[in-house]
């Protein structure tokens, strides 16, 4: 049953993820996320950095808690979404962002197609007209556009 919350937790957290980053980040606090689209602060932490510690509070609250409520339900919660920051990390920072040299010359059609997502997503440098705003789970048409490639290479 924990790890059921964990996994139920972390799938959610794309759906949150989703709406944060469209009415939240792309809405009242595009200022602290504005320079992740126009590279408009110095070095190599931004503004838009803060998101991590304003999602990393309540995941570390709920864990605080449930641990001391004997590992309850509240526990694994916040397990499920630190995982999912995990992820996000991962897969955004390192991977997409090229903070540290890793993947870079992939053909996995998933990467692919969440790399293309998330370019399609930075091409609008201002708050409106964004799109491409999940995270893990993008438009099917960036998914297609790699497999067929990968299918077409095959024959």
């Amino acid at each position: 049953m924990n790890f059921l919350i964990l996994l139920v937790t972390f799938l959610l957290m794309e759906a949150i993820t989703w709406t944060v980053h469209k009415y939240v980040m792309h809405g009242f606090l595009w200022r602290l996320h504005r320079d992740h689209h126009d590279h408009s602060t110095p070095g190599h932490l931004e503004k838009n950095d803060y998101f991590f510690v304003i999602f990393a509070i309540p995941a570390i609250a709920l864990i605080y808690l449930g641990s001391t409520q004997g590992f309850n339900y509240l526990f694994y919660i916040g397990l499920g979404i630190t995982l999912y920051g995990f992820a996000y990390f991962f897969v955004h920072d390192i991977f997409i962002h090229q903070r540290v040299s890793f993947l870079r010359n992939t053909t996995n059609p998933y990467l692919m197609a969440i790399r293309r997502a998330h370019k399609q997503h930075h091409k609008h440098t201002g708050k409106e007209e964004g799109e491409c705003f999940g995270f893990l789970w993008v438009p099917v048409k960036y998914f297609q556009m790699y497999f067929n490639k990968n299918q077409q290479h095959e024959k």
